[in-house]
């Protein structure tokens, strides 16, 4: 008795392996429109790919991953300096505000535990008290793609949060001065 080493398609075994491709890519498309927030905006994906590129080429040098730069490359946001200082130098160049949108930089405050502040970048909105970050360097030298964070500011006004640390377990409270835009100020 022979057995084969071949696999065969059970599923779709007599589509041609073009036609399989091509209504994967568009079930792919259909699961991904229906998982959009709610107003169609995303993070340019050339703009996220070029970050974490630039993050695998710092790994590769030895070199650390800091949150500015990150946030920088990811938002398109083009402020220096220490995280704590951001929101200070956004005032005259970019809107800023206490509403969360897609693209835009949470800016943390200095806390004892976190003297050089924060900076990340808001990827999705789950609800008006709930939304979804990436960032560098929460966990050392590390790039952390979703995670929540949830406003548990007394007026809703997003001035104090918690950070999801690891799957479903939220940290510390940590206080934001708020949300740069990436659109200037007029």
């Amino acid at each position: 008795m022979q057995i084969s080493n071949r696999r065969t398609n059970t599923i779709w075994p007599r589509l041609p392996v073009t036609a399989r491709a091509v209504i994967a890519m568009g079930l792919i498309g259909f699961v991904s429109a229906c998982a959009q927030n709610p107003d169609d905006s995303d993070l340019d994906p050339e703009r996220q790919a070029m970050a974490l590129q630039e993050v695998s080429k710092k790994h590769a040098r030895g070199q650390r991953v800091w949150c500015v730069p990150y946030a920088r490359n990811l938002s398109g946001i083009q402020i220096r300096g220490n995280a704590k200082d951001w929101w200070g130098k956004a005032g005259n160049i970019f809107d800023r505000g206490n509403e969360p949108e897609v693209g835009a930089v949470m800016s943390f405050r200095a806390t004892r535990g976190m003297p050089l502040g924060h900076v990340a970048v808001v990827s999705d909105i789950v609800t008006n008290r709930e939304v979804i970050i990436n960032h560098a360097n929460w966990h050392r030298n590390k790039v952390s793609l979703k995670m929540g964070v949830m406003d548990v500011s007394k007026n809703n006004d997003w001035t104090l949060v918690r950070v999801e640390t690891n799957p479903g377990r939220y940290g510390s409270l940590y206080p934001v001065n708020g949300f740069i835009y990436p659109k200037f100020a007029e």
